[in-house]
């Protein structure tokens, strides 16, 4: 019995371990050798359903008037972490995507509160080393379903607004439920890469997920 129980224990942390892995399993995650990866529920006219299972990421929180300006502080922040200031002084493997968690703002303060995540590759996703910057923290992320609208180009923060517009319209047109409070901005690229951008807009599903239209 306790046999049993240790494989099902192991099978757990493999099944966590797998949901960050080799970026040669997407067509748009290039840029390092480890990806976020999930399943994909259905696609359409639009947008697509993904569900990610649970997942550790780095967080810093920024507030600033710009979304451009929040992802650069938060990316530097990150960086360090990364680069060997936490507690094991060990330097840590970039994976993609970079995700920054916006709060929508429907009250007339003009900055946005932004919470910037690098994913944490597979070796750390069962035990991270911990952070020793006071406003750096390890996060689990929860299972979750999302609604997905992918653009290219780079990111800037009106083509976000633009997105994030078009993408509520959709769901709204579809009469998909989806938390609004706050959406996630999603990246794959470095700065230096010029052609072949892949940006994401998220609305994290809320009941069962609606699929789009067939195209």
């Amino acid at each position: 019995m306790l046999c049993l129980a240790g494989v099902f224990v192991l099978l757990l942390s493999v099944t966590t371990e797998a949901r960050v892995g080799n970026s040669s399993e997407s067509s748009f995650c290039t840029e390092t050798e480890e990806c976020l990866l999930y399943d994909l529920v259905c696609e359409g006219n639009g947008y697509e359903v993904r569900h990610y299972e649970p997942f550790k990421v780095v967080t810093t929180e920024v507030e600033s008037y710009f979304t451009v300006i929040a992802a650069v502080r938060g990316f530097r922040t990150l960086a360090g972490y990364v680069t060997g200031h936490n507690a094991a002084g060990t330097g840590i493997s970039m994976t993609t995507p970079v995700i920054m968690k916006r709060k929508e703002n429907r009250s007339k303060q003009l900055t946005s509160v932004y919470e910037i995540s690098f994913v944490l590759p597979s070796h750390y996703q069962t035990n991270p080393p911990a952070p020793i910057d006071e406003s750096v923290k390890i996060v689990d992320m929860p299972d979750m379903h999302v609604y997905v609208r992918s653009y290219g180009g780079w990111f800037f923060d009106i083509m976000s607004r633009i997105q994030t517009y078009l993408l509520r319209r959709q769901l709204n047109s579809a009469q998909a439920s989806y938390n609004t409070e706050y959406h996630f901005d999603v990246g794959y690229n470095s700065p230096m890469t010029i052609k072949d951008r892949h940006n994401e807009v998220w609305y994290v599903v809320e009941g069962e997920p609606v699929c789009p239209a067939s195209e």
